[in-house]
C-alpha cells in the first residue's frame, strides 16, 4: 500500500503543437462522468497536447478491470473497492487520483413481480451481478457481512449490465440487484424495479486508475489528462446549469438530479488519501474478499518528480 498520497498541482493549460498522443479512457455511461465528456467537448485535452478517446463500459467495474488487464484502455474511472481488489489480485495498474470523493448510494432492488418486500429478507436470495468482482458483486458481500450474513458463490447470477438485470429480475431468475440509486430511479418510477433498501459506501466511490504500461510510457500525458479532468470537475461543480445539463442529457428528473448533485463532490487534485485505502482494505478483508494474510502491493502511482 502507498504510504504517501499523490499530489497533482493545478497548472494553467498549455498548448502543445506536437501531434497529440491518444489515451483511451473508459467509464460507465452514467452522469458521474459528465465532467470528462465536457472536457472532451471543450477540447480541454487537446489544448494540453493529448487526444482522448472515450470507451463506454455498460458492464461496470468488473468489465473495466478486465479491460485494464487486457490493455484495451489506458485509464478507467471505476469503483474504488473494485480496482483495489483487482490490483491486490494482480491487475498491473495503479490508482492515479480520486475522482468522486463522496460515497456512492447503492439502491437495492428487486423485480416488480417478486414477492420480496423487505431489506432484511434478501440474504438467502439470488443476486444479479454484472460480473464477479464488480461493484454489484462486492457491495452485496460487504453489506451482507456487515449485517452478520455470508453470501455463497452460487447465490450470484451474472447478468452483464442493467438491461440484463431488468430481464433477469423481471423473469424471477434473480431476486436482488445492487446498482447506483439515481441511475435506476427511472426504472423504479416506471414500475420495472422496486427498491427495497439502500447501502451507502463508507468511502469515496470512484477513482481514476491507469495501467502500469501507460504510466511508464507516457507519464506526462497522464498528468495532462488528470489536470484537464480536475479542472473540468471544478468548473462543473460551480456551473449553475449543471443540474439542467445532467437532467437533459441523462433523461433524469430534475428533482432527482438536484438531490444527487448536492450530495456529490468531485476531486479537483490528485491527492489519494492513505486512510481511505486502509478503510477500504479493512472492509474487503472483513468481508473475506481480500484474504487476511494477502499482501497489499503499491496501490497508488508515485508520479515522477
Amino acid at each position: 500500500m502507498s504510504n504517501n498520497a499523490n499530489q497533482v498541482t493545478q497548472n494553467n493549460p498549455t498548448t502543445d503543437n506536437r501531434q497529440p498522443a491518444t489515451i483511451k479512457i473508459g467509464g460507465v455511461p452514467e452522469h458521474f462522468n459528465l465532467p470528462i465528456h465536457l472536457a472532451k467537448e471543450k477540447k480541454q485535452f487537446e489544448k494540453r497536447g493529448v487526444n482522448v478517446e472515450w470507451v463506454t463500459f455498460g458492464g461496470g467495474t468488473g468489465q473495466m478491470t478486465q479491460a485494464l488487464r487486457d490493455g484495451t484502455v489506458d485509464i478507467c474511472i471505476l469503483l474504488t473497492e473494485g480496482i483495489i481488489t483487482d490490483i491486490v489480485n494482480g491487475n498491473p495498474s495503479k490508482i492515479i487520483s480520486e475522482y468522486v470523493t463522496t460515497p456512492l448510494t447503492w439502491g437495492i432492488h428487486t423485480g416488480a413481480k417478486n414477492t420480496l418486500r423487505h431489506y432484511d429478507e434478501i440474504y438467502d436470495k439470488k443476486y444479479a451481478i454484472s460480473r464477479f468482482g464488480s461493484g454489484s458483486h462486492l457491495m452485496a458481500i460487504v453489506d451482507a457481512n456487515s449485517n452478520g450474513h455470508n453470501l455463497r458463490r452460487e447465490q450470484f447470477h451474472v447478468i452483464k449490465d442493467i438491461k440484463g438485470a431488468l430481464k433477469s429480475l423481471g423473469e424471477l431468475e434473480s431476486d436482488v440487484f445492487y446498482w447506483e440509486k439515481f441511475t435506476t430511479k427511472p426504472y423504479v418510477d416506471a414500475g420495472k424495479l422496486r427498491r427495497v433498501g439502500e447501502y451507502r459506501t463508507p468511502w469515496p466511490c470512484f477513482v481514476m486508475a491507469a495501467t502500469d504500461k501507460i504510466l511508464a510510457e507516457q507519464p506526462e500525458n497522464v498528468i495532462r489528462v488528470m489536470r484537464a479532468i480536475h479542472d473540468s470537475a471544478d468548473y462543473f461543480m460551480q456551473n449553475d446549469d449543471a443540474i439542467k445539463m445532467v437532467s437533459d442529457r441523462y433523461e433524469l428528473k430534475a428533482k432527482d438530479v438536484e438531490r444527487w448533485y448536492h450530495t456529490t463532490e468531485w476531486a479537483i487534485h490528485g491527492w489519494v488519501r492513505d486512510k481511505m485505502l486502509k478503510s477500504v482494505i479493512y472492509h474487503l478483508r472483513l468481508a473475506d474478499i481480500i484474504g487476511e494474510e494477502q499482501d497489499i502491493p503499491d496501490l497508488v502511482w508515485r508520479r515522477p518528480e
